[in-house]
């Protein structure tokens, strides 16, 4: 009996995904559970397992092809496992290979355009008869939210493709063309969405790093001994600055959606990772439940994660403040974008040795650039203003954030 592959659930506002890669062969057997395709979203990359051994016995979408939630990968034939491995899937069971673009239906002999209940909702909101749209790729012939999406987009396919036709432009001999990534476009989505929905404004302000030096050199090897591993590091202390911060001045801690403002109690940090692929946000759930410990344990296994590739889809979301930090990279002062529908994100910088005045007197010490953008649609400037001096404060005296003032 042949067994329908789904594109499986990928995420909270994740909707789409790319086939980046076959890793099984039309006709090959496969174990329960081993990797079958590989999928690329806007955030990770998933693999779809079999769901029980079998043979792949047919693909319905090729490599390169952008498929949605639920819509059909391919079949997996559990009968032939136990038969012969390389026989013909059944009659009506193996669709043609589908080209990028509408979506190719696979053959039925008694299409009965019965369509699923997210598909029928989409027809009367469309005013689309079921028969208009054919026999569909879900089991049985059944139609599909994705049918009729091809459907509806189906008239507008040719024209939108007539501009690249009709003057391409020519490479240079010492160019090289690459097609971006998902996750490249992606983010060079957000980014302009950012811009263009929020009313972007960036404050500054410096930060005396002298304090939590010290604290770090005076502890840091009873705190890994103490926490097995966890090293004491600058960024549990900025996420705790942030996190007291943050209670003080709600409205950096909240989001709009639509007419409102919704204020989270809560703090899930979002912590700005550098991958393979790009840059990528993973979120510490609760971060102003946790000590530094916590905070930097969950940090070094993002980033560790990141590097290889294992960040899951629901550690990438519901972020409701995020920190970047550029200073890594060398970066003495920045302008961070936000991370919608965040309302406000903290850029950390390099620390550099400056002349500073102490008491009256010009000292050397090791200085920090801090900037805090923000939509200025939801907070006052007034409110970022306090927002970072809050947290220079915590950060230039750290015992503050162990009392919690």
């Amino acid at each position: 009996m042949a067994t329908e592959i789904l594109v499986p659930t990928l995420g909270e506002s994740v909707t789409t995904a790319t086939v980046a890669r076959w890793i099984k062969q039309q006709g090959e057997s496969v174990a329960a559970d081993e990797p079958l395709v590989e999928l690329e979203t806007d955030k990770v990359t998933v693999e779809v397992n079999a769901p029980s051994a079998g043979v792949l016995s047919s693909i319905a979408v090729p490599e390169g092809t952008e498929v949605e939630v639920g819509s059909l990968l391919g079949f997996l034939d559990g009968a032939a496992a136990a038969a012969k491995p390389t026989e013909d899937p059944p009659v009506g069971v193996n669709p043609p290979k589908r080209a990028p673009g509408p979506v190719s239906r696979p053959a039925a002999s008694e299409p009965t355009y019965a369509p699923l209940p997210s598909a029928a909702k989409m027809l009367a909101d469309n005013k689309v008869d079921a028969a208009d749209v054919g026999g569909g790729t879900g089991k049985d012939g059944r139609i599909t939210k994705g049918d009729v999406l091809d459907f509806l987009n189906r008239p507008a396919a040719a024209p939108a493709q007539a501009p690249a036709a009709k003057a391409p432009r020519q490479d240079q001999p010492r160019e090289q063309r690459v097609k971006m990534t998902r996750l490249r476009r992606t983010i060079a989505n957000r980014l302009k969405e950012a811009q263009n929905n929020a009313a972007l404004l960036t404050t500054f302000n410096e930060v005396d790093m002298s304090a939590i030096m010290a604290l770090r050199s005076e502890y840091r090897d009873a705190f890994e001994k103490k926490h097995k591993g966890v090293r004491l590091g600058f960024m549990s202390v900025f996420v705790r600055a942030c996190c007291v911060a943050l209670k003080e001045f709600p409205a950096v801690n909240s989001e709009i959606d639509g007419d409102d403002v919704v204020y989270k109690n809560f703090v899930h940090m979002g912590i700005a990772v550098g991958g393979p692929s790009g840059l990528v946000v993973p979120v510490i759930r609760d971060a102003d439940q946790l000590g530094f410990a916590g905070i930097e344990g969950a940090i070094a296994d993002f980033g560790k994660r990141a590097r290889d590739g294992g960040l899951k889809l629901d550690e990438l979301t519901g972020g409701t403040f995020s920190i970047t930090n550029g200073g890594i990279y060398g970066s003495l002062m920045s302008t961070p974008i936000l991370n919608p529908p965040q309302s406000a994100i903290l850029g950390m910088h390099k620390i550099q040795d400056r002349p500073m005045v102490v008491g009256g007197k010009i000292e050397i010490r090791p200085m920090m650039y801090l900037a805090l953008s923000y939509d200025h649609r939801i907070v006052d400037g007034k409110e970022a203003v306090s927002f970072l001096v809050r947290v220079k404060e915590g950060v230039e005296d750290p015992r503050r954030l162990l009392l919690d003032l």
